[in-house]
Parts: structure tokens; C-alpha cells; sequence
């Protein structure tokens, strides 16, 4: 129902939507209910006896620091240790480099409010990250997409697409969401020098670039960048880095990191203050007393063994349980993968029938730009539901898939109430 306060919200709140998994989460809080829906980490790995140790700690010897107002920029010790740690996968950044967000989805926020005017293009895959499209989009953004395959970005087709001159790329290089892809080393190369080549800055978004189960580490794109140009001074250039502690650590404490050159920074940390004045000095104290002795390391190598189980037995179990007209991708890592449908089935019908089964996802027109290219598509989340729920939830939506895909090849829609 309108209100009187309708006709007062301003113009560029006509872009904004609710998100979609967001609105899907309430649909599936019934405990019968098995939910690949959500991207949310394994509550049971969360490291709660570590922050209750450490908020005593904090507590106990910086309580009235850890309680009031502080940098925009964030907790120093917090920035030194995020730029040492960066320093092994050969990222240069020093503590200037580095700014603390509440969750990357504010770094989202903040670089679209640095960045875009509206009607800007900005270069995203396709499919891209809900949630980035909807910060971009509260700024007027317009966008050319470039599809991804089992390689990541295709770059074959990314030169054509710079000439419409978009004004950055939105890129997720590790085990994309939804699509659970990795950008492989010769597209990584191929795509710093087209940036370079059409003076087109890159977002590398990077929340689970730790969370590999299988193959090698391959370089961010900020190093590659800095390699292939030969900026050899250790000075930052055509690719801002975004990361989070939301899928290391928890995802409550609301905390991600920027990395950018010092003047950027500068222009962010102003925004920033206009938006909350700094985040949470409690929660930033707290998390660098659970993280700076190294436990870090040892927590996500727990993570990585819990998450690639529950990988292995999501692929086992759609190999079982799905029809042989269906795909999907194999990731390396992260929470996702990626259920490629035949051509011409009805995602929201199947949404529906999948919630009679119990069960649930993310129909995949969510994530492109257009909203409508991803309707045989699927997300699906293995990270939170323990193996005997996942396999149990994909018997119960490869029975919904079958149902549906049997609909559509006779041409009868099946479930409908008449």
C-alpha cells in the first residue's frame, strides 16, 4: 500500500530492488525445508570460543578504545596485518593501501558512489554477483556483460565489448558467484592488458579466493597488472581489490577491506565517513585478536576440509540423482555451483516445484543484468547444509527436475493448480 511518503523518495530509488535471495530466504525458514538458497558459511565452523576469548581479552585491557569512535580508515594493527598477509599471494600494499568496510557489500557501495554516474556502463560477467549489481545500481549504472565458461570470463570476447567504453570492470576472478568458475591464468593475463590497453580500471571482488579445495593458487589480477606493466616501483595501478573476512571468519562481524593507491583510498575514507563514520571498532579489535597469531591459517584449512566434503558430496549427488540433459560446473572452490538446464525450461515453475519437495535455490535470472538471460539456470549453495541434507536435497530437486524437464519435452505443465 502507498503511503504519503511515496512521492518523496528519490529518483534513484527507482532502481532499487529487494534481493531476490534475500526474499527466498523467507520463504524457506521452515525447518522441513533443505535450502541451497542462501550463501551463507557453515555456522558449525564458526570459531565462537576464539571470539568469546578474544572480546574478553579486548575488553579486559582496551575496553574504552574498543567501545568509541575511531579512524575512518580503520584499526591500524587490523590494516598492517590485512597488508602482510596480502603480502604472500604478492599483493605490495601498505598500511595506506588499505581500507576496513563494513562487509564488502560496503566496499561495493562505496566504489559505486567513488565511481558512477548514471547512465555509466560498467563491464560485468554474466552472470555477476547479485548483490554488486544491486550497489551499482542505486547509481544509475547501465552495463555490458561478458558470459563466462568453465575457464571464467571469455576474453575472446572482452575487446569488442571495451569499445563501448564501459567505466570499470566488476570482476570475480575465484570461484565465482553464482557460477563457482575460475578465471584461468592465460585470461587473466589477456585481461590486465586489455585493461591496460583501453585504460579501463578493474573491481576484483575476492571473498573466497582462500577457500580453494582443488589446484593451484593463481595470482590476483592486481599483480598480474602490476607484472605485466612493469610497475616494478610496487605502486598500485589499473585494479582496485576488494576482499572480506565474511567466509574466513564469520560473516556477522560485518568486515571487508579495499585495496587501492593512497588518493583513492583518501576519496573512499571520505565517502565512508558520510556513510557510517568507520565500522565497528569493537568488532575490528576483536577480530584482529582472533586472527594475528596465526590462527587464521590453521581456521581455514578446517574450513576448506568441511567445504570440500560437502562439494564432493553435492557433485556425487547430482551425478546420481539429476538427468542426464542437465550440467553443471565443477568449482575448485567457494560456495557455489552453477545448474545449467535445456534450453526453454521455466526456472519459476521449477522454483515452485522444488518447494513441494522441500527444497530450494536460486533460479539464476537474478544474476545477470537484464534479469531474464539466466532462465535455465540454477544456484546452488553446498556450504551450510551438512552431507546427509545435501544429498537428501538434491534427490529431492532431482526429482523436481525430472518431473519439469518431462513437462516441458510433452509440452504439459506439471503441479499447476487449476
Amino acid at each position: 500500500m502507498s503511503t504519503p511518503w511515496a512521492h518523496r523518495f528519490a529518483q534513484r530509488t527507482k532502481a532499487v530492488k529487494s534481493s531476490t535471495i534475500r526474499e527466498l530466504l523467507k520463504l524457506t525458514q521452515r525447518p522441513e525445508v533443505i535450502s541451497f538458497a542462501g550463501g551463507l558459511p557453515a555456522p558449525e565452523v564458526f570459531p565462537v570460543e576464539r571470539f568469546e576469548d578474544a572480546c574478553h581479552r579486548v575488553l579486559g585491557a582496551k575496553g574504552g578504545m574498543a567501545l568509541q569512535y575511531s579512524a575512518s580508515e580503520g584499526y591500524t594493527p587490523l590494516r598492517e596485518y590485512l597488508a602482510q598477509r596480502m603480502a604472500r599471494y604478492g599483493i605490495i600494499a601498505g598500511v595506506d593501501n588499505v581500507l576496513i568496510t563494513s562487509g564488502s557489500q560496503q566496499a561495493l557501495d562505496l566504489i559505486g558512489k567513488l565511481l558512477i554516474n548514471p547512465g555509466d556502463r560498467i563491464l560485468v560477467e554474466a552472470p555477476t554477483y547479485l548483490g554488486a549489481l544491486q550497489a551499482f545500481n542505486v547509481y544509475g549504472a547501465e552495463y555490458v556483460s561478458v558470459p563466462i565458461d568453465h575457464d571464467g570470463l571469455r576474453t575472446d570476447q572482452l575487446d569488442q565489448a571495451l569499445r563501448s567504453g564501459p567505466k570499470f570492470m566488476y570482476i570475480l576472478p575465484n570461484f565465482q558467484n553464482p557460477g563457482g568458475v575460475t578465471l584461468c591464468e592465460p585470461r587473466r593475463h589477456e585481461l590486465v592488458l586489455l585493461a591496460d590497453k583501453y585504460g579501463i580500471p578493474i573491481i576484483e571482488d575476492d571473498p573466497y579466493g582462500q577457500l580453494r579445495y582443488e589446484g593451484e593458487h593463481l595470482p590476483p589480477l592486481l599483480v598480474l597488472d602490476r607484472e605485466n606493466l612493469r610497475r616494478d616501483d610496487g605502486k598500485l595501478g589499473n585494479v582496485l581489490y576488494l576482499s572480506t573476512f565474511s567466509k574466513t571468519l564469520a560473516p556477522g562481524i560485518r568486515l571487508g577491506w579495499i585495496v587501492a593507491p593512497p588518493d583513492v583510498i583518501s576519496k573512499l575514507v571520505q565517502l565512508k565517513q558520510g556513510a557510517d563514520l568507520h565500522s565497528s571498532t569493537f568488532d575490528q579489535m576483536v577480530a584482529y585478536e582472533v586472527v594475528h597469531e596465526g590462527f587464521l591459517d590453521e581456521h581455514v584449512k578446517k574450513i576448506r576440509a568441511v567445504y570440500r566434503e560437502r562439494r564432493d558430496v553435492m557433485l556425487a549427488a547430482l551425478a546420481e540423482y539429476f538427468p542426464p540433459e542437465v550440467t553443471w560446473t565443477h568449482p575448485e572452490g567457494g560456495l557455489f555451483l552453477w545448474v545449467a538446464l535445456p534450453e526453454g525450461m521455466d526456472m519459476q515453475h521449477l522454483f515452485q516445484a522444488a518447494l513441494r519437495e522441500n527444497v530450494a535455490f536460486v533460479p539464476g535470472d537474478c544474476f545477470y543484468p537484464g534479469g531474464d538471460e539466466g532462465s535455465r539456470h540454477m544456484r546452488l549453495n553446498f556450504s551450510h547444509s551438512n552431507p546427509q541434507q545435501i544429498r537428501e536435497g538434491i534427490r529431492r530437486l532431482g526429482l523436481a527436475v525430472a518431473r519439469e524437464l518431462a513437462a516441458h519435452q510433452t509440452g504439459v505443465l506439471v503441479g499447476v493448480e487449476r
